[in-house]
């Protein structure tokens, strides 16, 4: 359906959605992490190890030299609580399944530096920098401010670790910088050098100058150094194992995250970005990059308020990109100004590789700035984008008034070439909110949703919603990021099937139509069509009997052609959908 356009969302309605979502989570979350810190001390404690302390006056934590030359995979480093200027930690080697711990203790660990950094990881590997020590803290280690440089950064030849539970803000440069570049050493090129297992999660990163998290090389295709005089092309290391999920990221002044030559097993999902791209870069302004040589599923992120893209996608193909919910995108960066784009999801060309196929399912995307979807890959193929929710395009009257050859529907999915390969399956498109009967606090479909049991079939291996529940939970997928279940409003499943649905046929129509449907409990009917302005060309009303099929015959003969829109109430409950009327 299509309704007026409206500023549907505003900061207020974004903290009742982000209360909505983690008010159920967070309680878990805290039995999570109390779960986590006595596990890890109960391993700590469970054999004879090493347990080394770092006090609040020293900076350096190097492997070379004692006491830290005998750590051993498995020990545990304790980080004093208390105010630090940065660490330096360097040289530290762990095992597979047993790396070596860096930890708070006794509460938090705070840097407040007027140094480049606060902590700074070099050639270290199988390591967990954690600040999960102390169980009255979710995040035990705060980098309150680094004004001259990084929070934390991740170099020099380091692979195989873990952050997480940091609390990182006011960084003049990036929040979580996690990458090697290759040098005239020529020892951490592309074939000499992997970075395996980037893990990275609940963490806050807040108030970064550029990046809030920044993780491998954005020079997939190679940089000039000059060593010994000489101009070399150096490829920098590829990324494989890259896991960025469960953090929250609020006030940004470039990208969000940025995910770069991550050829492998990666995956971005459960995080939160809020006010990305404060700073209006060009060029580094989205919520989530999939960038240059990477191959990542993102999933399950809400990226709101941000004035660039909420996904950019210019990776290697192969990827899905699915239960996200994206609000807003780019719709306070200039909005009278259509010569300056800004999309839900944006997809290019840049490192695809030819013939990969991109899959995009299940997505909200609600007022973006200009598409919903822009799609500029020509040399994928087989591509898919299904059961998404549209809403309200800010490109739809440029396209339709004033853009030549666009109609304002192509700003949902907009196909820059006809040498595009994509089918568009079971998509919800709408300029208003109200028509998808979502809900504005969490927006999980209400029932008498038209996108409950509507989703494409075929979006098989996606199992669960934005909020993890199953999916589907009726017969069929929902449209959009979350589904709906009918035990929320006393429902059984079945019934929700039987009580929402309604048919029409033949549909188009030249003369005499049927309206089929269907409610789980009786009272009267009232049967309305309207005309796409809202005036009534038809109305009926009629006693319903429970659990039963009913019928009633329309003549549409005498209607101009054209869309009209059919509604089906009895008290609060309702159904509708469209009939097209034809010569």
């Amino acid at each position: 359906m299509v309704h007026g356009a409206g500023n549907l969302l505003d900061w207020g309605f974004i903290m009742k959605i982000r209360i909505g979502i983690e008010i159920s989570i967070i309680s878990v979350k805290a039995r999570l992490l109390m779960i986590s810190v006595f596990a890890l001390f109960f391993t700590l404690s469970s054999r004879s190890q090493n347990v080394f302390t770092v006090d609040t006056l020293s900076t350096l934590v190097d492997g070379l030299y004692s006491p830290y030359n005998q750590v051993e995979p498995g020990d545990t480093i304790f980080l004093e609580a208390g105010m630090r200027r940065l660490i330096r930690i360097r040289n530290l080697t762990g095992a597979p399944g047993k790396p070596v711990v860096i930890i708070n203790k006794n509460g938090k660990v705070v840097f407040d530096s007027d140094y480049t950094y606060g902590i700074s990881i070099l050639n270290c590997r199988y390591i967990r920098v954690t600040g999960s020590g102390d169980p009255d803290h979710f995040y035990g280690i705060v980098i309150n401010q680094v004004t001259n440089g990084t929070g934390i950064g991740i170099s020099g030849m380091s692979s195989d670790y873990e952050i997480d539970h940091l609390s990182i803000s006011y960084c003049k440069s990036v929040g979580i910088f996690a990458k090697t570049d290759p040098d005239c050493g020529f020892l951490s090129t592309r074939d000499k050098f992997i970075q395996f297992n980037t893990i990275i999660h609940d963490n806050y990163v807040s108030h970064t100058g550029t990046e809030a998290m920044y993780i491998g090389s954005t020079q997939y295709f190679g940089q000039k150094i000059t060593c010994n005089g000489v101009d070399t092309l150096l490829m920098p290391s590829l990324l494989d194992g890259v896991k960025v999920y469960n953090n929250k990221i609020d006030s940004c002044g470039w990208d969000g995250i940025q995910v770069t030559s991550a050829s492998k097993n990666c995956r971005i999902y459960n995080n939160e970005i809020l006010n990305y791209s404060l700073a209006e870069s060009y060029g580094q302004m989205s919520g989530i990059i999939i960038g240059g040589g990477s191959k990542c599923d993102c999933y399950n992120n809400l990226i709101s308020q941000g004035k660039g893209m909420g996904i950019e996608s210019f990776g290697l193909g192969g990827q899905k990109i699915y239960n996200n919910i994206i609000l807003d995108a780019g719709k306070n960066f200039f909005p009278a100004d259509t010569n300056r784009q800004v999309h839900g999801i944006f997809v290019t060309d840049i490192t695809t590789q030819a013939d990969s196929s991109l899959y995009i399912f299940n997505n909200d995307i609600i007022n973006p700035m200009s598409d919903g979807i822009r799609f500029q890959s020509t040399i994928t193929r087989g591509n898919i984008v299904a059961s998404n929710l549209i809403v309200n395009p800010g490109n739809f009257d440029h396209y339709e008034n004033e853009k030549k050859g666009h109609r304002g529907k192509d700003s949902y999915v907009m196909l820059t070439s006809a040498n595009t390969e994509i089918a568009l399956m079971n998509n919800f498109f709408t300029r208003s909110l109200d028509s998808a009967k979502i809900s504005e606090s969490n927006y999980i479909p209400r029932p008498g949703s038209p996108l409950i049991n509507s989703g494409w079939p075929g979006s098989t291996g996606i199992n669960f919603d934005f909020l993890g529940n199953l999916r589907p939970i009726g017969k069929a997928c929902e449209i959009g990021a979350l589904e709906f279940d009918p035990a929320t409003v006393g429902l059984t499943i079945q019934q929700a099937d039987k009580a929402y649905g309604s048919t029409i046929f033949p549909n188009p129509v030249k003369g005499l139509t049927t309206i089929s449907y269907h409610f789980s409990r009786a009272g009267r009917t009232t049967i309305l069509i309207y005309d796409l302005q809202g005036h009534i060309v038809f109305k009926k009303e009629e006693e319903y009997l429970a659990d039963s099929y009913s019928k009633i015959q329309f003549d549409a003969s005498r209607l101009e052609n054209g869309l009209y829109l059919y509604l089906i109430k009895k008290g609060v409950e309702s159904l509708s959908g469209k009939l097209m009327k034809i010569n």
